[in-house]
């Protein structure tokens, strides 16, 4: 076993304390203290570990049957000290703090509270061993003094059986002097219960497994102020830290927290007592920053405020953490008023009964010299104190050592299986043993459920938020509940804003008025331009306040919008007037089709019916009546079948009626014209019945067409949402794919017509088939016309019912014009549907056109 012994140095100012340590190994636990006292002859060096009391028990000392550690800041440096060699840290050269001298009063009588009590650790007593732990580095004589068994430091080993007077160490004040010490104590897991060390890595079990502590973490206070910047609508704000353990701990954490909400840390810096401060608020000034969160220790904070003051900045929204929020000197300090509004998270005030009376019993203990203590970090300065100072001291932190020491009192208590009056006082307590009843904690103090959760952090408690009000008081306007749910609150109207009343604003960018969408500027989010969401958008700002988002196709929205409205659904319904007007008109064309034929089959053998086509009228009366039949699938709903049946009969039939035109437009023209020219092409025409053959090859080429392009591209519902934002118009995309070779085809057919037909402008006057189909024709054109212009000019549902009322045109210009004057002659002018009639005018024009 390697054991490191030494001989005893009885004069603390003659001695220097260097750490020898290797992070990571237990055998770091080892320290030396060299002697001033070398010895001339030799030049050797004494090493010891601890020096022997030989003065009387003072105020950083108790016996008990078991000790407690306590660390405490009492005297404080801010500051890295340069030393030329590694030494303890004479800590009465450094400043005094009132604060933690508080702290160091209310450990002696929380413990003294404890021994007299009779039902907490009966028949048993508690000591402590305090020291003044004033620095980051430099106190490890005292830290290697409470781990020590016997004044030694032993390696780990099977056979080692003995164990620390010290089972459990208070403290110390700092995270930055928890994360150097916490790894001497987590070696043999000494519970170490810390009283205001607040990084968050002390919630990592792995690492810190004997840490607990009764201060919430970092994260807690920052969930506090991000609330707190909610409820206020301060979006813009700058985090001022210190360059230490805590306060890095703190803008990691808020910088985290804060980027799922819509606040932005525009502005952040280190600072310490020597930086710029003059910089530093003009940086702020530039970006136009009003809320200023000062996440670092009181003294620095003092520093920081104090520049401000100097400097005069005014107007700004300072946030204070727990760790200053209650500082009694700052408040009332001269200008304070005039760089705005404070408002601090702090703990909340527990009055502890008897500390006060305690305090002042014990406070006149510090004038002149205390004596010779142990070490160096066990003296108080020279120093007067009065009753005033004692009452004004912060306390912060009072309730948390208060019931730190409480817990580890009620984890020995059940240890020792108290009950009855007494303990078992035969069994030897191990630390660890503390430790695992520590972790279970569970009991009432000062109607506050004391517990710990997995990672060691405290279950109870709550955050007070004050305000320093004009009298130089943290005035308290609201809270923060952790448990056993969350529950915020703050009372605005008690809050004296330095803006006239007004709650101070902070933002980068002003919010966007209704229906405008973020554009953000650089990289925060909060610092954008507004441009409004057009047409068929809207804007969310609860789900995303940065995108115009698109309307569905059913939907509608008009220029900043921040929701969209149904379209209204518009077609053609049967029941329409104009429908019910069209359908009427095509049945009544199927009846007159009908009747014609009937008209023309009585007088089939008569000059009219024969100089009219003949057989061919029926076929074109048939093709008439099937057109006007498929009208009615221009209303009602489109679906894929109505859309078929809307275009595919009509170009096809009507195809045939046309080509039936063409061909008794030709033959008319021949009759007069080329027989007499070229009687052997008019023989050759009547003897295969060229007028049947043509029609009937146009019939299959058209019909041929019609499957492959509907096989190809078949016409389907349409729903038009363009020209009519309000409306989604159900219509039919014929596809212009599938029907642009048949209509090239009708559109040639009505051509050819149109000439033959012109052709024969010249025939006897009675003798009128062809200017009767000459004005058909044009008729049928001018209606396309009207309609393609309609087309261009207008989209709306009534776009079907003027497709039906063009169709419906074009079959009745036929009807009309060129079947209905027959029947005139037949019924009312039977005198010139004679024989003799037709042959006198064939011969008249004959004998003109031979002249």
């Amino acid at each position: 076993m390697l054991k490191f012994v030494g001989s005893v140095s009885t004069e603390p100012s003659h001695f220097a304390c260097s750490c020898c340590a290797r992070p990571g190994h237990v055998g770091y636990l080892v320290t030396r203290c060299l002697s001033a006292n070398t010895n001339p002859g030799t030049g050797s060096r004494d090493v010891s570990l601890v020096a022997q009391n030989i003065v009387p028990p003072s105020e950083f000392q108790l016996d008990g049957d078991y000790l407690l550690g306590g660390l405490f800041d009492i005297h404080h440096t801010d500051s890295p000290l340069h030393l030329d060699r590694p030494e303890a840290i004479d800590c009465t050269s450094q400043p005094f703090s009132l604060k933690n001298y508080r702290m160091f009063q209310l450990m002696r009588f929380t413990v003294e509270e404890i021994n007299n009590s009779t039902d907490l650790l009966p028949n048993v007593s508690l000591g402590y061993e305090i020291f003044d732990h004033c620095s980051d580095t430099l106190n490890f004589p005292g830290i290697l003094d409470l781990i020590s068994i016997n004044g030694l430091i032993e390696p780990w080993a099977e056979e080692h059986q003995s164990v620390s007077s010290v089972i459990a160490v208070i403290g110390p004040y700092t995270s930055t002097q928890a994360l150097t010490v916490a790894p001497l104590f987590m070696a043999d897991l000494i519970p170490m219960v810390s009283y205001a060390s607040s990084t968050s890595v002390f919630s990592q079990k792995a690492k810190y497994s004997s840490f607990l502590r009764t201060v919430h973490p970092n994260s807690d206070i920052i969930e506090v102020i991000v609330n707190i910047l909610q409820h206020f609508n301060w979006r813009w704000v700058a985090f001022l830290n210190s360059d230490d353990d805590y306060s890095l701990d703190g803008l990691e954490l808020f910088m985290k927290r804060i980027k799922e909400t819509e606040i932005c840390m525009g502005y952040s810096k280190n600072f310490n007592e020597n930086s710029n401060f003059s910089y530093l608020f003009e940086q702020i000034k530039a970006y136009r920053i009003s809320v200023i969160i000062v996440f670092s220790a009181s003294s620095l904070a003092k520093a920081l405020l104090d520049s401000a003051i100097r400097l005069n900045v005014t107007n700004k929204v300072w946030m204070a953490t727990d760790s200053w929020s209650l500082n009694k000197d700052l408040p009332k300090t001269e200008g304070i008023k005039h760089i705005g509004t404070v408002i601090g998270v702090s703990q909340p005030v527990v009055p502890i009964p008897g500390l006060t009376e305690f305090m002042l019993s014990n406070s006149q203990r510090l004038c002149g010299e205390a004596g010779r203590q142990r070490f160096c970090n066990q003296v108080y300065s020279k120093r007067e104190l009065d009753d005033e100072d004692i009452h004004a001291a912060d306390p912060s932190f009072s309730f948390f050592i208060y019931s730190a020491i409480y817990a580890i009192a009620h984890a020995l208590h059940n240890t020792l299986q108290c009950g009855a009056g007494r303990c078992n006082n035969n069994m030897t307590v191990y630390p660890y043993m503390v430790l695992a009843e520590l972790k279970k904690s569970n009991f009432t103090l000062l109607n506050q459920n004391i517990h710990f959760d997995e990672e060691g952090d405290p279950g109870f408690g709550s955050y007070s938020i004050v305000f320093w009000n004009h009298s130089g008081e943290a005035q308290e306007v609201g809270f923060y509940h952790f448990y056993p749910t969350a529950d915020f609150f703050i009372n605005n109207s008690e809050i004296q804003w330095h803006s006239s009343g007004e709650v101070p604003i902070s933002l980068c960018s002003h919010e966007c008025p209704v229906g405008f969408a973020k554009k953000q500027n650089g990289i925060h989010k909060c610092c954008f331009t507004c441009e409004i969401c057009p047409n068929g958008t809207y804007i969310n700002i609860t789900e995303d306040p940065y995108t115009c988002v698109s309307c569905t196709e059913a939907e509608w929205s008009t220029e900043g919008s921040t929701s969209c409205n149904q379209r209204v659904v518009e077609f053609i319904p049967f029941t329409d007037t104009g429908a019910v007007v069209i359908m009427v008109a095509a049945w009544a064309l199927v009846g007159l089709s009908l009747a014609v034929s009937v008209l023309f089959a009585i007088n089939y053998n008569t000059p009219v019916v024969r100089s009219a086509g003949g057989p061919m009228c029926f076929l074109i009366l048939l093709c008439l009546s099937l057109c006007s039949l498929f009208v009615n699938f221009h209303f009602g709903q489109p679906t894929v079948a109505s859309c078929i049946l809307r275009f595919l009969p009509f170009l096809l039939f009507y195809t045939v009626c046309v080509a039936c035109f063409v061909v008794r437009s030709f033959q008319i023209v021949c009759i007069f014209k080329i027989a007499a020219k070229l009687p052997k092409l008019y023989s050759w025409w009547m003897k295969y019945h060229g007028q049947w053959l043509v029609i009937a090859v146009i019939f299959a080429i058209q019909a041929l067409l019609l499957l492959v392009g509907y096989g190809y591209r078949p016409p389907g519902p349409h729903n038009e949402t363009v020209m009519y934002p309000h409306e989604i118009i159900l219509s039919c995309d014929i596809g212009i794919e599938a029907c642009s070779a048949p209509a090239i085809i009708l559109i040639t057919l009505c051509f050819l017509c149109f000439i033959f037909s012109y052709m024969g402008k010249d025939l006897p006057k009675n003798y009128n088939e062809a200017k009767s189909i000459t004005f058909c024709l044009l008729l049928l054109i001018v209606t396309w016309i009207f309609l393609a212009t309609v087309y261009i000019l207008y989209h709306g549902k009534y776009i079907q019912t003027l497709n039906a009322l063009a169709v419906l045109s074009s079959l009745y210009s036929f009807l009309m014009w060129y079947f209905l004057p027959k029947c005139v002659i037949i019924i009312f002018q039977p005198q010139r549907n004679t024989q003799q009639y037709f042959q006198g005018l064939i011969q008249s024009y004959t004998k003109t056109i031979s002249q």
